[in-house]
């Protein structure tokens, strides 16, 4: 007779394996142990807000709300339609994404250095005109600076509402200084390095945005339209609506956005805490940098 075995671990397994997979790709587990396991300094101490933040389910909220957010901006956006592949290979793109985040945040300085270099270099070859003639080129540090400030709010406002650890004052001015030396390294020219500053970037950028239609198609697409098996669009929805939440009601306004229906009115953001408890559940964080990994080399 075969003991008893709790499905709890099987199940927190496949779960956490399958989401592992579709956000980190073919290559995840190999790319988890070099960026962890390698010997060498880092770019951010084992208990930086940086790490903190990007370590969280809270993200799986930020990176979608960042995506609408950046889409705001014309020339970013028509970028992003004519050379990222987001439509062709949707989860490619989601994948090169996560793991230069995890080699920055968490891989060795040598390991980070080589992965902005790899960006730069794309960026450099980016270049284009909008449909009205505007043009565009990817490493222009004013528009670099504009993704960036998108990203650094989304991440924070989906983790001061979803992590599982919020940060304090300190740990929030903390996290905008820490992510201001990956930007730095990525061409930004003086980004933020507190909340107050990341508001007056937000702010001196809003002139500069609009709802192209570009914008507004790549919305539609990343709300209602993922490349996704029935079974995963119950769960993705809520995080879509969670997304959509968390913007400034004039981003809202603009893409024409708004939460699914099937949400019902108050229910959106417990839904969003649960869905981010159970990704948590399933993806447990990576151990803890060592003293002997970080200071060998």
């Amino acid at each position: 007779m075969r003991p008893f075995r709790s499905p709890a671990p099987d199940l927190r397994g496949r779960v956490g394996g399958a989401l592992f997979a579709r956000v980190a790709g073919p290559a995840g587990k190999e790319n988890r142990a070099r960026i962890h396991d390698t010997p060498g300094p880092r770019w951010f101490e084992a208990d930086s807000p940086v790490r903190t933040v990007h370590g969280d389910a809270s993200m799986f909220i930020g990176g979608l709300r960042a995506l609408l957010l950046q889409s705001l901006h014309p020339l970013a956006m028509a970028a992003v339609a004519a050379h990222s592949g987001y439509r062709g290979d949707p989860w490619g793109r989601l994948q090169r994404t996560s793991t230069f985040l995890a080699t920055t945040t968490y891989g060795t300085a040598d390991d980070a250095q080589a992965a902005v270099d790899r960006v730069r270099a794309v960026h450099e070859r980016v270049r284009g005109q909008t449909a009205s003639g505007e043009p565009y080129h990817a490493a222009d540090p004013h528009l670099l600076g504009w993704v960036h400030a998108a990203e650094v709010d989304s991440f924070l406002v989906a983790h001061q509402r979803y992590g599982a650890d919020p940060l304090d004052e300190a740990g929030r001015d903390a996290y905008v200084a820490g992510t201001a030396r990956v930007a730095r390294a990525l061409g930004v020219v003086d980004p933020p390095r507190d909340r107050e500053e990341l508001t007056a970037v937000l702010a001196a950028y809003r002139p500069e945005l609009r709802p192209t239609s570009q914008a507004r198609e790549a919305a539609r697409f990343i709300l209602r339209h993922p490349p996704l098996p029935l079974v995963a669009r119950p769960p993705y929805a809520v995080l879509a609506a969670n997304a959509v939440v968390t913007l400034p009601q004039w981003a809202r306004t603009a893409l024409g956005v708004r939460p699914p229906a099937l949400l019902p009115e108050g229910s959106v953001e417990p839904a969003g805490r649960l869905l981010t408890r159970t990704i948590r559940w399933a993806m447990p964080p990576a151990p803890p940098l060592t003293d002997a990994v970080a200071n060998a080399g």
